[in-house]
């Protein structure tokens, strides 16, 4: 079950949200504006006195303007060595290039340990949940980061409980958001967490928001496979790719390119990540998706096209991918008017 929202504080919360050079400014923007509304922008359209829940204040590393990936500057209230007390620190998604804003974020890691140390809430959105990682904060605890950048924090952090299938994770005193458009998901579940339902609804429906959603898998690209270079089992793949309908046993596929099953199954593991069956029905899920996005074609002729004669089994299995159920799913993402 969620953890239970302790009640309205008796003080007003001390929020730090951090500026990254060469990163995404909406997610350091728009915490601000969300922290700064909750129990003030409700109460001033409704004509009643505002209630300010957060105080909000930006930090970069020397306190000097930052740009951003678009080259917008940000000026921030202070530096970083300038905070003497905070609540929670909002860590920003930081560019697409990881290495790079690892090295030029390195100074940040020590000042996120002795906060973090001193019972401070650290949430990190999208990208900038590797700084979290990367200062072992994340050790031993659940995380979620954006879906095309999972992998390679799995493979940098495995230590890390990565969950890159839920937009929000909370473990401990450390939050995680997924995508850059987390960063609105994950401040209002932080004032709901801090502040209760009642002033985070408020400052959903002020700002238009949705409240925040729990999974990112309706977003992701199919992981298909990654980059290889065995020419066998590229085959193997191109096979499975034009035969999306038939079923395939180990002995077929292996035969097909002139290998062992033993053999054949270890290097298409190898070589893909994914056992030849996993793999079939990623393609299958894959290409479900497509039709649901750009066609009209009924559920049910879509399960057929991709293998699955059980209408149950494959809405199932769709789910399980997704998120969604298949109706839902286009609903959100398929033609306006689609029959279902």
């Amino acid at each position: 079950m969620p953890p239970a929202f302790p009640p309205p504080p008796s003080r007003v919360i001390d929020v730090t949200v951090l500026l990254i050079g060469a990163g995404y400014a909406s997610t350091s923007v728009g915490p601000m504006e969300v922290f700064h509304a909750a129990g003030t922008l409700w109460n001033r359209l409704n004509r009643v006195a505002a209630e300010p829940r957060f105080r909000v204040r930006s930090a970069s590393l020397n306190g000097r303007v930052v740009d951003s990936t678009c080259r917008l500057g940000l000026l921030p209230s202070c530096a970083i060595g300038d905070i003497d007390a905070t609540d929670i620190i909002i860590v920003p998604a930081a560019g697409p290039d990881l290495a790079a804003c690892l090295a030029d974020a390195a100074p940040l890691l020590p000042w996120l340990r002795h906060w973090h140390a001193r019972g401070a809430y650290i949430a990190g959105i999208c990208t900038g949940v590797a700084l979290l990682a990367e200062c072992g904060l994340l050790d031993g605890r659940r995380a979620t980061t954006h879906w095309a950048h999972a992998d390679a924090l799995r493979q940098r952090y495995p230590s890390v409980h990565w969950q890159p299938e839920h937009f929000l994770t909370e473990d401990g005193h450390v939050f995680c958001g997924g995508g850059v458009h987390a960063a609105m998901d994950l401040s209002l579940f932080l004032v709901e967490r801090f502040c209760g339902h009642q002033v985070a609804r408020q400052c959903a429906r002020a700002l238009l928001l949705n409240m925040p959603r729990s999974s990112q898998t309706s977003y992701a690209a199919m992981p298909l496979a990654r980059p290889h270079a065995d020419p066998l089992i590229q085959r193997s793949e191109q096979l499975l790719r034009r035969s999306l309908r038939q079923e395939h046993s180990i002995e077929q596929l292996a035969s097909q390119v002139e290998l062992g099953p033993r053999s054949f199954m270890r290097r298409f593991k190898a070589a893909t990540g994914y056992t030849p069956g996993a793999y079939l029905q990623l393609l299958r899920m894959a290409r479900a998706r497509q039709m649901l996005e750009d066609g009209d074609a009924s559920i049910a002729a879509i399960a057929a096209a991709v293998g699955y004669a059980d209408l149950t089994f494959f809405r199932r299995l769709f789910r399980r991918h997704t998120g969604l159920t298949p109706s839902v799913y286009r609903q959100q993402f398929g033609p306006q008017h689609a029959a279902t």
